[in-house]
């Protein structure tokens, strides 16, 4: 008998951030699971460029940020008769600096990507997912949140807080059938972490401090996301799986 725990056919996922990245990476990855995928940003051209490389995709172009638009956006999505099966919370950001010098507006603006929008639409979502006792909701952590490393401290607290939500999501709605569950990447190759790339000295430092002496590439995200979004995954609940190749095992 064929193992059908991680087909994903005739299902539908919403991933937000997801014209490029890490965000595009993993809708690629549930594509090829068999889900039908909605892109999800703020620029509706990038969206579209970023669906092209996906057959089938949608995009549902909304800011993430804001609470009505969310609300709008995700309540008109379902009563199209478009049910969201899974919700991936990718929408992020980051800004570097020294703490006693943080502008305070940048610090409101990485509250509001990293951590408010994933109340936003997770709880737009999940009243969906609650009618229907089922539903898949993976938030896209950070080793960042379990710990901390110069210039990035309002970074490391979002992503603490999105660690402590997603085990709140799931004490609240796993009895409604809902799994909410967490991916905390380590470094990997993206336009988030170009600057770093770019740096000789930081790409000396992290291949000696990550174990598997290297960063990590997008699509080495993807099987943690088909887990968790597939049946194989019906009793984990409130869990971080950190995809970081070993740094929070390794001193």
């Amino acid at each position: 008998m064929a193992n059908t725990h991680f087909n994903l056919a005739g299902r539908r996922a919403l991933i937000t951030g997801s014209s490029q990245g890490i965000g595009l990476s993993l809708a690629k990855g549930l594509a090829g699971a068999g889900a039908s995928v909605v892109l999800n940003g703020r620029d509706e051209a990038k969206l579209k460029a970023a669906a092209a490389e996906i057959p089938g995709a949608e995009i549902l172009a909304f800011d993430a940020t804001e609470h009505d638009a969310v609300r709008a956006a995700i309540d008109g999505f379902e009563a199209s008769g478009k049910a969201i099966d899974i919700l991936v919370n990718n929408a992020g950001m980051q800004h570097r600096g020294p703490l006693e010098e943080f502008p305070a507006d940048a610090f409101e603006r990485l509250l509001q990507t990293n951590i408010a929008s994933v109340f936003h639409v997770g709880q737009a979502v999940a009243r969906h997912m609650i009618q229907r006792g089922r539903g898949k909701i993976i938030n896209i952590a950070s080793v960042q949140t379990a710990l901390a490393r110069p210039s990035i401290a309002p970074y490391t607290a979002t992503k603490g807080a999105v660690g402590n939500l997603t085990k709140g999501m799931a004490t609240d709605w796993a009895k409604h059938g809902l799994n909410c569950n967490a991916i905390a990447p380590g470094y990997f190759e993206t336009p988030l972490n170009a600057a770093l790339m770019a740096d000789p000295a930081f790409n000396a430092w992290l291949e000696k401090r990550t174990p598997a002496g290297r960063w990590g590439k997008v699509e080495e995200l993807q099987g943690a996301c088909i887990f968790l979004a597939s049946d194989a995954a019906s009793f984990v609940n409130g869990h971080i799986l950190y995809v970081d190749g070993g740094i929070t095992a390794s001193l």
